[in-house]
């Protein structure tokens, strides 16, 4: 398998010699309001696409949606990718993927098979308290050895998917992104070191960085906390094997 990080959670699978790109927001530098509750006022994207993603879209073969939240399914990911292509996502999503146009819809319970790939769902938890289920329902992904845990914090569905599985390739989505009042709703630094103690064996591999404006970690401060420990950062644009 083949991983590219393009920006945010916005990456392309290769397996078995098909495309699956994860959860794609499209849009250009600045094309999106500041996220509310958060107090910078910066525009997201807060960085380009490192790829023309017309050019990009053209290998495509599948889509893969960890839940609808805008910088993870963005207006132009909506115009530009075909109305056909087979989009998967979490069940209770479809209706509003395909209210968008798209005909080749599969909600996944629990898994769904495709070209041979069987895409297992797992499950987390988007933040705490009222924040947590303001953010609402969503889902991670298990291909084969690699697990896409999706927007979450270190929770007891992270381990369960890490007890069933046993993968040994685990992105998850860092930066700890904040709003003005509750915790993180994503892997903060100490949620990442729960992960890396519960997983020795596994590498991790930390994205969601450096892409939102309510964002609070970024990838020098993750690589100075888990030095020589199978913890990879990717840039943006980065491909590599796993």
């Amino acid at each position: 398998m083949k991983l590219q990080l393009l920006r945010n959670a916005t990456q392309i699978l290769t397996v078995n010699d098909k495309n699956i790109l994860i959860d794609p927001m499209l849009g250009p530098k600045g094309a999106y309001d500041t996220i509310i509750m958060t107090d910078n006022g910066l525009r997201n994207p807060l960085v380009d696409l490192p790829v023309d993603p017309q050019d990009m879209i053209r290998q495509i073969d599948a889509v893969l949606l960890t839940h609808l939240h805008n910088d993870h399914w963005d207006p132009v990911a909506r115009e530009l990718l075909p109305k056909h292509i087979p989009l998967f996502c979490q069940t209770g999503d479809e209706d509003k993927v395909r209210e968008a146009g798209f005909t080749n819809v599969t909600p996944i319970r629990q898994s769904a098979t495709w070209q041979g790939l069987t895409i297992y769902r797992t499950s987390g938890q988007h933040g705490t308290g009222e924040i947590g289920t303001l953010m609402g329902k969503v889902s991670g992904y298990v291909i084969n050895d690699l697990y896409l845990a999706g927007d979450t914090i270190w929770c007891e569905e992270v381990k369960t998917a890490i007890d069933s599985y046993q993968p040994k390739h685990i992105v998850l989505n860092g930066g700890a992104a904040q709003f003005v009042k509750g915790d993180p709703i994503v892997m903060s630094i100490a949620d990442i070191k729960k992960v890396r103690d519960y997983a020795p064996d596994a590498q991790l591999i930390i994205v969601h960085l450096e892409a939102v404006n309510h964002s609070r970690e970024g990838r020098q401060q993750i690589k100075a906390a888990f030095p020589d420990q199978n913890v990879r950062v990717p840039d943006d644009g980065e491909l590599f094997y796993i």
